[in-house]
């Protein structure tokens, strides 16, 4: 029998086996079910308990089941039928988080615990200065899938370019294109577990199960033609390796994830416990809404547990490097949107497989103090696939013994919604420097989004009023901005004291400056460039349909709460 033949006949023999052990099973008005159901269960029970014992779902089961036939049909081996793979190349999985800073227990934030981001960092490197290049999701998203500023590229604005077939310049491609040239699989995971196996489910504390699964997010600010990934299902990494794949959680970000996080976790956080900024209100409101944010974050963390059990279930642990971040900071007022530390500053954790050669300097356990972009990560995640990023990428690779350290990183913050704006910004380990180039309109300027989600901002509106706020906290609802800020940040990590007029740190004034001007040239920021007026009369009629009547509902119900207190 020629191998042909044994492929031929064997797929044949399961199959015909594997449609009536469906229609005995789930037949009724099958003349022979009782016989075939005995006759087919004796053939496969011993295989499929055997699959049972190692965890593996139907369509598993019976694929294993197809290549042992095949084995023994003719001269094929099981390997020759599984897909090609080359065992130099490391598996690369990110998992990303949604309006996350570093409010972890591995970066040593109270009143929170995240024991399975903690197990990777003490597996990995944990990075302590990793910022993004915009304050917001779409125009981040559309960085560090590319690996270029999102001013370079002009994907700055906020939810732009969704219907005009706005393409990438020339020479600027998905990671995932890149990636697929060098024979990676790329996946962007929804669904965890099979459809048709048992899903995993977890219990939680109140009221039933919660699904574990992706959101498949993009949200880029350009037109991609064609598929952007070859699978959503995590089943098919298994089969299909080397892979690129990333894993999109939502809990850290506004909405239901948010609302029910604290019944998906053992413990909340105690709101009177909890530390915040110092230019949010010590109010009963504002700490039960940071409390919440950390129980995003909890709540995020067993997610995060649950992909590395799977890693570890499918063996695919030891083969596979894994990259924790955030699409940019929490969504809080003066973080989402904002170019602050609090706006810009993620989470970084790498882990790399114990059956891989780890690159020069990397030590697991440790901790790295670099300056980190989000679009460094993507010109890294090519070297790990042994791709040479290409010369055009803005992005910087951070392993090996070689890799540059960045003097500085930048930011920029666009319209956002219907809020138009230009913010630019660099940092350095001391220092951060910003730039408003609309300093007549105010800090917390009409965002209808924030008004209705951020409970933090019509609380500072009231407590204004009352004349209960410190200088600090009321500086955030000022009718405008100076032009340049400045902040020392090693001696005010959260950027309260505008230093940009001290004499004592005129020089690194200077050299801030020169650095901004330099990087806004040589990055050919589009921003430079307003966009039509028609698209900002837009996104006015758009988000003042979407939430207008519901910024009144909500200030009325606030305002009967308030009578009954008083």
């Amino acid at each position: 029998m020629t191998v042909g033949d044994g492929i031929l006949w064997s797929t044949a023999l399961v199959l015909f086996v594997f449609v009536l052990y469906q229609i005995s099973v789930r037949s009724l008005c099958f003349p022979w079910r009782g016989t075939m159901t005995h006759w087919v269960s004796t053939l496969l029970n011993p295989w499929l308990d055997f699959c049972r014992q190692a965890s593996m779902n139907k369509t598993a089961c019976f694929l294993s089941f197809a290549m042992l036939v095949m084995s023994c049909a003719g001269e094929v081996p099981i390997d020759d039928l599984a897909p090609s793979k080359d065992l130099n190349k490391p598996n690369i999985l990110w998992i990303i988080a949604e309006d996350l800073g570093p409010e972890l227990s591995a970066y040593g934030h109270p009143e929170v615990q995240t024991p399975n981001l903690d197990r990777l960092a003490e597996d990995g490197v944990r990075y302590t200065h990793a910022f993004t290049t915009s304050p917001v999701c779409s125009s981040s998203r559309s960085a560090f899938m590319t690996g270029m500023y999102q001013t370079t590229i002009g994907a700055h604005n906020h939810r732009s370019h969704r219907e005009d077939n706005y393409p990438l310049p020339d020479g600027v491609r998905l990671i995932t294109d890149w990636l697929r040239d060098a024979d990676y699989f790329t996946g962007n995971i929804v669904d965890l577990t099979d459809s048709d196996e048992e899903f995993h489910y977890r219990e939680v504390m109140e009221g039933g199960f919660a699904k574990f699964s992706g959101t498949g997010k993009t949200d880029w600010n350009f037109h991609y033609e064609g598929e952007p990934f070859d699978t959503d299902r995590w089943s098919d990494l298994v089969r299909h390796q080397p892979f690129y794949a990333q894993v999109n959680f939502p809990e850290t970000h506004r909405g239901s994830e948010w609302d029910n996080a604290h019944t998906q976790i053992v413990q909340p956080a105690n709101p009177s416990a909890v530390k915040m900024p110092p230019y949010y209100p010590d109010h009963p409101e504002a700490r039960a809404d940071w409390a919440q944010y950390l129980n995003t974050i909890m709540s995020l963390d067993r997610k995060v547990g649950f992909v590395l059990n799977r890693l570890e279930e499918d063996g695919l642990a030891h083969r596979t490097v894994v990259i924790f971040m955030s699409d940019h900071g929490r969504a809080m007022v003066r973080g989402k949107q904002w170019p602050y530390d609090s706006g810009l500053h993620v989470p970084l954790i790498l882990r790399w497989p114990n059956e891989i050669a780890a690159p020069e300097g990397f030590a697991a356990g440790t901790v790295d103090d670099r300056l980190i972009a989000s679009i460094d990560v993507s010109a890294t995640t090519l070297a790990i696939a042994g791709v040479a990023p290409p010369t055009k990428m803005q992005g910087q690779v951070f392993l090996g013994e070689d890799s540059p350290a960045r003097a500085y990183v930048f930011g920029a913050r666009d319209r956002g919604d219907e809020t138009i704006d230009r913010i630019r910004t660099v940092r350095d380990d001391r220092y951060r420097y910003i730039r408003n180039y609309y300093p007549e309109r105010g800090l917390l300027q009409l965002n209808r989004y924030k008004e209705f989600t951020y409970p933090m901002i019509p609380l500072l509106r009231e407590l204004h009023e009352a004349e209960q706020l410190t200088p600090t906290q009321a500086a955030l609802l000022a009718p405008s901005r100076p032009e340049e800020e400045l902040y020392r940040l090693d001696i005010d990590p959260f950027e309260i004291d505008n230093v940009v007029d001290d004499p004592d740190h005129a020089e690194s004034l200077k050299r801030l400056r020169l650095a901004l001007d330099e990087w806004i040239i040589n990055s050919d920021d589009q921003g430079r460039t307003p966009e039509s007026l028609e698209i900002y009369e837009y996104w006015e009629r758009e988000m003042s349909e979407i939430y207008d009547a519901r910024i009144n509902q909500m200030l009325k119900e606030r305002q009967k709460r308030k009578v009954t207190r008083d």
